[in-house]
């Protein structure tokens, strides 16, 4: 029995770093095709399908967020005396983690779950290969449109739902609270610097790159059958949340030493 155990744990390990591989070296041939020219009409085309079309549940998912945020620390505040401090906190809660985090996690359910089953559709229905007989390279038509437009508008996204979130922090910390508008905002100016958006703008980058080649890689090595997809699109989407977590461990610590 400890032999059957120590077996699946070694061929667990042995995929795991066999996708590694594979998934880096999808990421360096990306790159490589970064040099040439893609095709603009592909990339406002993701960017609207991949990004725009995410805004309305990111808005929704940070303005609770935020108002949930106020909502648990600003009487702990008031008690203290440090009302002043509620904005401030707030903001650096947003420009930090919860919007790069959620927007990611939101993203990658949304987004990375439907370029792995557009691309898994693509594979079990032989249209990938017909694009290789076509002399179309899939990585260069597939791949890296969607990986300059996640990784454009994921960040973008994080800087709406910094306003969002802050806006709602503000309607609670006024309307629940009664914290003045102008102790909320003038606390903002005080304690957050443009540091700390910046690097929420990093780690957005990051996430949306990691998102779209987990999808990208998981739609091309989607197994045959509609069953094969379905396990791809769950792949993406559990893979991706894991390493947006554990990733933003990493990125914290290199960006707010």
């Amino acid at each position: 029995m400890l032999v059957h155990m120590l077996e699946s744990i070694g061929r667990q390990v042995v995929v795991s770093v066999e996708s590694t591989g594979r998934i880096v070296i999808l990421f360096t041939q990306t790159l490589s095709y970064l040099r040439q020219q893609p095709k603009m009409r592909h990339i406002l085309q993701q960017m609207v399908h991949l990004g725009v079309d995410s805004l309305p549940i990111v808005l929704l998912t940070i303005l609770f967020t935020g108002m949930v945020i106020t909502l648990q620390t600003a009487n702990e505040f008031i008690k203290y005396g440090a009302q002043s401090s509620v904005g401030g906190i707030v903001a650096i809660a947003m420009f930090r983690e919860l919007s790069p985090v959620l927007t990611g996690v939101v993203v990658a359910g949304r987004v990375g779950a439907a370029i792995a089953a557009e691309i898994g559709s693509m594979k079990v229905t032989e249209q990938i290969d017909a694009l290789r007989v076509m002399a179309v390279d899939p990585i260069r038509y597939l791949v890296v449109p969607r990986f300059l437009a996640c990784i454009m508008m994921v960040p973008i996204l994080v800087i709406f739902a910094d306003v969002i979130g802050i806006l709602g922090g503000y309607l609670v910390a006024t309307l629940y609270s009664g914290i003045g508008s102008f102790t909320y905002f003038n606390s903002i100016k005080i304690f957050a610097v443009i540091h700390d958006t910046i690097g929420g703008l990093v780690k957005a980058m990051f996430f949306g790159g990691t998102i779209a080649i987990i999808g990208c890689y998981k739609g091309l090595t989607a197994e045959q059958g509609a069953e094969g997809v379905g396990r791809a699109t769950t792949a993406s989407v559990v893979s991706s949340i894991i390493i947006i977590f554990v990733s933003n461990y990493f990125l914290s610590m290199i960006l707010y030493r």
